[in-house]
């Protein structure tokens, strides 16, 4: 999805929660990863936004203010995301 809507003014970013540089730096290289990986090595971002299960997705608007939120897996390659995703770029 990055990818595919980057350079319409998608941004991708994952976070990672209480986990060493080394192993995320594994796992981001192992799927060849090309969005952005941040580290919350203390859990404080996910305190900060009430992170109480993972996958966790928030959607934040060009105005830096949360839109959606969406917890556990999501198809977000499906029609159902994809228009999801049309939608909010065309605002």
């Amino acid at each position: 999805m990055h990818q595919q809507y980057k350079d319409r003014g998608l941004a991708v970013v994952a976070i990672d929660i209480k986990e060493s540089r080394e192993k995320v730096a594994r796992w981001v290289k192992e799927r060849n990863l090309t969005f952005t990986v941040a580290l919350d090595r203390t859990g404080s971002v996910m305190s900060a936004y009430g992170v109480t299960a993972t996958p966790a997705v928030y959607v934040v608007g060009r105005d830096g203010k949360i839109i959606a939120k969406a917890f556990g897996t999501k198809d977000w390659t499906g029609p159902r995301g994809r228009a999801f995703l049309e939608a909010l770029l065309r605002r």
